[in-house]
């Protein structure tokens, strides 16, 4: 008998499983992080040339989102047809971001007070200069009036032709309403948003294909400009950081998912291709429309996806939180400026406002903070220059928490809203009904009205002669 002839199952298999894990998504991403790394790491002027292959996969997918959350939250909207419901939605969204926002900090302040990773340090404040500095850290920041005016845009077209995502969501919600109120009028232009929408997550799905070479040339422009050495002496900042971000994922944002009945390790499990590509690019903004897809696919209805997990990007950044207090508190330890439990509060209060808006792009968090600095006059600006260089170090963090922590508070908002698919979300999260990136599968599922109080919710179920929108969750048991 011959050597194939022996080892049918063993000998053909073998390349076939490796083929298919190669053929995965995330196992790419992986592939492309580890080699960015190992050619920022070995060839360091190189490397950090290829900084245009992470910078371009990010635009490509930027010039998607706007499009995607109109698309999605005009839509959503108009199926629902109520305006208390989104307005409920809403509401509930803002409150959650408010407390896990604070909680956040809460955490970074005790930590860092406790750890004190810039003790020791006794840095001469006359010694830094804002030299070297981005030039969005040392100009003038917006008040808060300013702010709230530059949600709204110039015109209708020019919200979905910028990079801030408030403006998307601003004329998003008033479409959605216009076509509400329009009656007949309005429903041949939802079917062509419908239709639209089906087109862009077509677009996305192949930009997407270009992600473990933009993990690649993120990853490899990291190490290749910064360097491991960077963290040698700023090892206690970084090593807290991360560690701090972990435990706000594992204990309050698993106790978030207990309280609704889900689990959090299966859900990171079922957005590990996400979570590997945020690692690779140190941004979260390229899976949003990937993250608005697989939420619905998991059971929450399309208008909460498509107003919570936006406005999360904007509201709820929950690494960058952990980021503004550890940070801002790191750099008084290192100058030697002793802060009173007052004046921790008071900047505590400032972050509230100086963490919103912030996009979820590489160095928001770093602009943020010394937003923060400038309102508050206890840590000279120029301190930045201490944790310029470690930054990106830390910014992988912040992308990551804020990604889990949007989509954790988008199926609790669905689930108090009565907008969760409690059995498909659970069968999603087992893996009984894999994610398939067809477009048509995830942008014509039809979103559960909310109920109106008072109101018995409607039998879930597919309505006499229409096709289900969704596999069908496999019978257990």
């Amino acid at each position: 008998m011959s050597r194939n002839d022996a080892a049918p199952g063993t000998v053909a298999a073998l390349p076939g499983r490796i083929r298919r894990a190669l053929s995965l998504l995330y196992v790419q991403c992986l592939i492309g992080v580890l080699a960015g790394a190992a050619v920022g790491w070995l060839w360091p002027s190189f490397g950090a040339d290829l900084k245009p292959l992470g910078d371009g996969f990010i635009a490509l997918v930027r010039m998607m989102i706007a499009p995607v959350i109109f698309c999605t939250v005009v839509h959503g909207i108009a199926s629902m047809g109520n305006a208390r419901a989104v307005g409920r939605v809403s509401l509930k969204a803002l409150i959650y971001f408010e407390v896990l926002t604070t909680v956040a900090m809460v955490i970074g302040l005790v930590v860092v007070n406790i750890v004190k990773p810039g003790s020791g340090l006794h840095v001469d404040p006359s010694t830094l200069s804002t030299e070297g500095l981005p030039p969005e850290a040392t100009q003038s920041h917006e008040s808060v009036s300013a702010f709230v005016l530059s949600i709204i845009p110039d015109t209708l077209p020019s919200a979905l032709t910028g990079h801030e995502i408030l403006p998307v969501l601003l004329i998003s919600v008033l479409f959605g309403f216009g076509l509400n109120a329009a009656g007949e009028a309005g429903a041949g232009i939802t079917q062509g948003v419908e239709k639209l929408s089906k087109v862009l997550f077509t677009l996305i799905r192949w930009v997407m294909r270009l992600a473990p070479i933009g993990a690649f040339g993120s990853m490899a422009f990291t190490i290749g400009s910064y360097g491991l050495d960077t963290l040698r002496h700023l090892s206690l900042l970084v090593g807290s950081f991360w560690l701090t971000a972990l435990f706000f994922v594992l204990v309050v944002l698993g106790t978030v998912m207990r309280i609704n009945g889900l689990r959090l390790l299966p859900f990171l499990r079922y957005i590990k291709e996400e979570l590997l590509i945020v690692l690779g690019t140190s941004s979260s903004e390229p899976v949003l429309p990937r993250m608005m897809a697989k939420l619905q696919h998991a059971g929450a209805s399309k208008p909460v996806v498509g107003i919570t997990l936006p406005a999360g990007y904007s509201f709820n950044l929950d690494g960058t939180a952990i980021y503004l207090t550890m940070g801002s508190v790191f750099l008084a330890q290192a100058l030697g400026i002793d802060l009173s439990l007052t004046q921790q509060l008071t900047m505590l209060a400032v972050m509230l406002l100086t963490s919103k808006g912030a996009a979820g792009v590489t160095g928001s968090g770093f602009i943020a903070l010394a937003a923060t600095l400038s309102a508050v006059p206890h840590v000279p600006v120029a301190a930045l220059a201490l944790i310029f260089g470690i930054d990106r170090f830390m910014s992988e963090a912040r992308a990551l928490t804020s990604v889990i922590g949007n989509g954790v508070a988008t199926l609790a908002v669905a689930k108090w809203e009565g907008q969760l698919d409690e059995d498909r979300a659970k069968a999603v999260l087992r893996g009984d009904v894999p994610y398939a990136p067809v477009p048509e599968d995830e942008t014509t599922a039809e979103p559960q009205a909310a109920p109106v109080p008072g109101e018995k919710p409607a039998e879930a179920g597919p309505k006499p002669g229409a096709e289900t929108d969704r596999d069908p969750v496999p019978a257990v048991g």
